[in-house]
């Protein structure tokens, strides 16, 4: 080659760079923003249905979304939100349901808070390893994760003390000075409205000071109507819309803090029926000697309990029950089953449970009809009147279990469906947005870049 042409070859490389075919792009500001309970419909049917909500509105015209996602077994929240960061099923991931199982009633109604049950690397974890600054504010099973600030959920008794516990499991230091500015930081157990318009508060502090690259919010408020009102009722309507304002602050705040460079994607961990029947399937093991109890009507011993999850039921065995249990415990599906009364809809055998990725230990799942769902009576009818209007934990195929998934931004395109997705698939595409990777994940990366 002539030495002029080295020469004026090695000028053009210092002054723009050596050219490479797969130079990587400036890394995006993600946010994931779940809000519990929300079907897609509420947003993609808005105008029939009665809602406003102009800021996810905006999200779906200005973004790529899906008309449903296809949840975990079960559709509760904690084994969704795990593999909504995971890619992974619950069956893989560990986080089985929402409560961790405990036959003997020895943990206070504990649920899995602990991000070291996750088997599986996390899109904290991925984020982390590749040196970004993460933050979360109250997701699902995060206590102790590897995040920059993290704000976990966590309570145990709705008393005072709850506050010291949250402190002491937060980022060291992170709460006492978010205070200072913004005022109290919201309860642990607070599932109220308040409590979600004030975590919204502190996410947007985290998003202006701590400028993280990824970033999680969780917010509970719709769920808790929806339990209490209906999918659709009045009060699930306004709590919608107080919700949707503060998307819009989120959404505001990280176009702010990272101009042109910004990612919003909301999701959801499952859907929601109408309800009116609640169905107490330990009174029924009861009454077939499967479990007892002392006078304090506490369990003693078992030999097959139920693990419930709202419309449906993990069964598990004691892992010293031989044939006859089995036998008797099959038998006693069968007949329960069998009575249209009773709200079930199938009762799983292991092989067409674990197929499906959900409660790997478990001998059978029962699932109910639309409109029962499981309670933890011990004693009294197999099936009673309730007054929670609403419930989820139904297998995925129900079509009024599926969650959603918009996403807006930096490089993502305008306006498109994605049809239905796997709700494995969110982790990946996130993780491929932020330029880390997710060996472990089942689910594929979505198609979301604009084109």
């Amino acid at each position: 080659m002539p030495t002029r042409l080295c020469a004026a070859l090695f000028t053009l490389v210092i002054v723009f760079g050596w050219p490479h075919p797969a130079r990587a792009q400036r890394r995006p500001t993600v946010v994931l923003i779940s809000i519990d309970g929300l079907r897609p419909d509420y947003v993609l049917e808005a105008e029939r249905r009665g809602v406003r909500a102009p800021h996810l509105r905006r999200l779906v015209a200005d973004g790529v979304y899906a008309e449903k996602v296809r949840g975990v077994v079960p559709t509760v929240t904690y084994p969704s939100h795990t593999t909504m960061i995971t890619g992974v099923s619950p069956a893989k991931h560990g986080i089985y349901t929402n409560n961790t199982f405990d036959p003997f009633w020895k943990n206070f109604d504990g649920w899995y808070w602990y991000a070291e049950d996750i088997r599986v690397p996390t899109l904290w974890d991925a984020a982390s390893g590749a040196g970004l600054v993460t933050a979360n504010v109250h997701w699902p099973v995060s206590v102790g994760a590897k995040i920059t600030y993290n704000l976990p959920q966590i309570w145990r008794s709705g008393h005072v003390d709850d506050r010291k516990l949250l402190k002491a499991l937060a980022t060291p230091g992170l709460i006492d000075e978010m205070e200072r500015d913004l005022g109290p930081y919201a309860d642990g157990i607070g599932e109220n409205m308040t409590g979600d318009e004030v975590r919204g508060r502190f996410a947007v502090r985290l998003l202006e000071q701590k400028r993280p690259n990824f970033m999680t919010a969780y917010f509970t408020a719709l769920d808790h109507e929806e339990h209490d009102s209906g999918p659709f009722s009045a009060g699930s309507l306004a709590v919608l819309e107080r919700i949707d304002a503060i998307v819009g602050t989120l959404v505001a705040a990280a176009e702010r803090t990272d101009p042109g460079n910004a990612v919003v994607c909301v999701v959801s961990d499952h859907g929601f029926v109408k309800t009116s029947k609640l169905v107490n399937l330990f009174a029924a093991f009861r009454s077939a000697g499967l479990i007892t109890f002392d006078e304090k009507n506490k369990p003693t011993s078992w030999q097959a309990t139920p693990w419930a999850a709202g419309g449906s039921a993990a069964i598990v065995m004691n892992p010293s029950a031989g044939p006859e249990v089995r036998s008797k415990v099959a038998d006693l599906l069968k007949r329960l089953a069998a009575d249209p009364a009773n709200g079930i809809a199938q009762v799983l055998d292991a092989d067409a449970l674990h197929t499906r990725g959900g409660f790997p230990d478990a001998a059978y799942l029962v699932d109910m009809q639309p409109g029962y769902f499981l309670g933890r009576e011990t004693s009294g009818p197999l099936v009673t009147a309730t007054a929670t209007a609403g419930m989820h934990g139904y297998l995925p195929s129900l079509p009024e279990m599926a969650s959603a998934f918009f996403i807006a931004g930096a490089g993502i395109g305008r306006g498109r469906s994605l049809g239905e997705i796997d709700m494995r698939d969110i982790a990946p595409t996130l993780a491929t947005l932020l330029g880390v990777a997710l060996p472990a994940a089942e689910g594929k990366s979505l198609p979301v870049r604009d084109r």
